[in-house]
């Protein structure tokens, strides 16, 4: 049967797919809008399917909170290619993946139909790589941001009685830019697996002996070892880093001077770092 330009026009309103592939479609289905659609969404994971080797390291990183600022969520969708990153259809999936996670469903069983259409519209092996979901925990704030334009995101946590406080939610958002900059693991030296710590160690001490010929007698090694892994921790913990927005203060000492204002102490109860890609 013959199908009518204005047939093709109003499944591409309805799927956003190509005037080439909805013409296919139609004509694959006879005309039937619904098998029409049906058709794209399955041609859509054919698609994918043979390019499941090809790499998807672009894409991007949504954030997603409720009204009451109670409850986030951060979700990472990846493709090929930069170009698909910013068309409309993926950030509106990205962006709908997020407020999926914050609900606290399952992202890909959720939006599989958008899913599978998506890949008709891109032709690209689309990824739903990752998501994390923050409710806040007692008394204390999250905080939420995304970095880049959605390169890095970043959410956290801060424990304090004094939860209506203006200077409360500043601050988290001054730990989320900390977070986002300086790429801490750990909250606390203490998270810090001692495997981890005993690694780091053996490196720099092969790097020393490499250096210098021998190690230094063990005697002086133990202060040596502990020089190292406190510089360590000032790495990757978040609280014994340099302040980024005043490199005189740990991040300790800045929260420290918060909980004076607000008249309660803050804690960093836990925070969440996605890199695009990494």
């Amino acid at each position: 049967m013959a199908i009518t330009i204005q047939e093709i026009k109003e499944l591409r309103e309805a799927t956003a797919a190509g005037m080439g592939a909805c013409k296919e479609a139609l004509t694959a289905t006879n005309g039937n809008m619904e098998e029409a659609i049906k058709y794209l969404r399955e041609k859509g994971l054919a698609v994918a399917a043979k390019r499941v080797d090809k790499e998807s390291k672009q894409g991007i990183i949504a954030l997603a909170e409720a009204a009451d600022k109670k409850t986030m969520a951060l979700a990472e969708v990846n493709c090929e290619t930069d170009f698909v990153a910013k068309t409309e259809a993926f950030i509106k999936f990205v962006d709908d993946a997020a407020k999926v996670a914050l609900e606290g469903k399952d992202i890909e069983a959720t939006l599989n139909d958008d899913y599978k259409m998506l890949l008709t519209k891109t032709g690209e092996n689309v990824k739903i790589r990752r998501s994390e979901r923050y409710v806040l925990e007692g008394a204390g704030v999250l905080s939420g941001y995304i970095h880049m334009g959605g390169k890095i995101g970043v959410l956290v946590e801060l424990a304090c009685e004094k939860a209506d406080a203006a200077e409360l939610a500043d601050a988290a958002h001054m730990i989320c830019l900390q977070i986002a900059a300086n790429a801490p693991k750990y909250v606390n030296p203490e998270d810090v697996p001692q495997a981890e710590i005993d690694a780091e160690l053996e490196i720099k001490l092969n790097a020393l002996k490499e250096q210098k010929g021998k190690l230094p007698p063990e005697q002086a090694l133990v202060g040596i070892k502990k020089g190292m892994a406190a510089k360590y921790c000032t790495q990757v913990c978040v609280t014994k880093q340099d302040y980024v927005a005043d490199g005189e203060v740990t991040v300790e000492k800045y929260l420290d001077g918060v909980a004076k204002t607000v008249g309660a102490p803050i804690t960093i109860k836990r925070f969440c770092r996605m890199q695009l890609g990494a």
